[in-house]
């Protein structure tokens, strides 16, 4: 939240989720066009539109058209792979940077006072902890898709392996990927296993399976407040919090666990917002932290549950011999292997700049020991 000076009224404040910089300067619109307002992006200026809402999602759908050229079909990796990764990271970046400098002003209370405009202050409860008491900007684009969240948080995601729904808001990993969850209702379960812990917890998707596959005492960790409050809504919904405490805690709690199941972003980059947290793992920090720490809460004779993509080592962002050293060096030895192909959409899409990767890539569960 920055405040930035418009240059027909007063000093107002300026929200993006992303970490892009503010722009310098806003000018207020009743009606304008694509060219106009990407012609005020490039010189770092806002353009607050104060009109119909309906024309501002047209204009915004022009802008898109004009900034986003369809990318060719990939059969064959590039010459530098990581190269490739970095300037598609960069693009988007620059694409988002420039769409969001069309935004709308919210009033106190969340209203939004445009003609036509739709009730957003449910979805935008759903993003900021307080209520405004005075106006701020925002993207026309991140509104959109705070609204589009708010509906999914409403209507909820089917779970298969839960025979019910996840409730996810915005700022919460959503588990539309379902190949990991196939994976973790079919893993080998040793009848001993009593207690366990499930770290970054996110959605609590992942407790709610493992409590459904009867797993007595679960603790569920987390550090994003959001994530915290989703998670136990979630379990309370699905009538598991008997068997599930969440916790706020960075990565184990206290004692030990007969089962200890971590699904780490699987992309070792740098997020670009707090959502993105869940994909990108800058140098791999919360994937080692977890090898390194987890014999210690693991009880004898107990395993470890590592969820992870291959991703990484297609895009040349991780070595292949990344987490056999790992293992080496914590001492804890593969029990077993369990492994899937992705079935999402973007797997699928030939025309997605990363595609030669994504069609490559392998969902691993990892059952792991201590080495005896």
């Amino acid at each position: 939240m920055f405040p930035i000076i418009p240059t027909d009224r007063a000093a107002a404040e300026w929200r993006n989720e992303s970490t892009q910089k503010p722009p310098k300067q806003a000018v207020y619109v009743h009606e304008s066009n694509a060219a106009d307002i990407l012609k005020n992006a490039h010189a770092h200026t806002a353009t607050v539109w104060t009109g119909d809402f309906h024309n501002a999602k047209q204009v915004l759908a022009a802008m898109k058209k004009r900034v986003r050229r369809s990318s060719e079909k990939t059969k064959n990796a590039p010459a530098d792979i990581q190269t490739a990764f970095h300037t598609h990271r960069m693009k988007q970046a620059q694409q988002s940077r420039v769409l969001n400098m069309l935004a709308v002003e919210i009033g106190a209370g969340f209203q939004l006072s445009n003609p036509r405009a739709p009730d957003v202050r449910a979805a935008l409860a759903d993003v900021y902890a307080e209520p405004n008491d005075t106006p701020f900007l925002l993207p026309l684009n991140q509104l959109l898709g705070f609204i589009g969240a708010h509906e999914w948080h409403k209507k909820g995601i089917e779970i298969p392996q839960l025979d019910g729904k996840i409730h996810v808001p915005f700022g919460v990993f959503s588990p539309l990927r379902g190949e990991y969850l196939d994976l973790i209702a079919q893993a080998p379960l040793n009848p001993h296993i009593q207690t366990a812990f499930d770290i970054g917890t996110g959605s609590g998707v992942i407790a709610a399976i493992l409590a459904k596959r009867g797993i007595s005492e679960i603790i569920a960790t987390d550090t994003n407040p959001k994530a915290i409050a989703c998670a136990t809504a979630n379990l309370a919904r699905l009538g598991l919090d008997k068997q599930v405490v969440v916790q706020a805690v960075d990565l184990f709690p206290e004692g030990r666990a007969d089962l200890i199941v971590c699904n780490p972003p699987w992309l070792p980059a740098k997020p670009t917002s707090a959502v993105e947290a869940a994909l990108y793992d800058p140098d791999n920090a919360m994937l080692t932290a977890f090898l390194n720490g987890v014999q210690q809460h693991l009880n004898p004779q107990g395993e470890a549950w590592l969820i992870i993509s291959d991703l990484a080592e297609h895009l040349h962002l991780r070595d292949r011999d990344f987490l056999e050293q790992c293992f080496q060096t914590t001492s804890l030895e593969v029990a077993d292997i369990l492994k899937t192909k992705p079935r999402h959409r973007k797997a699928a899409d030939e025309s997605d700049p990363l595609a030669f990767a994504r069609n490559r890539e392998t969902t691993y569960l990892y059952r792991l020991k201590a080495k005896s």
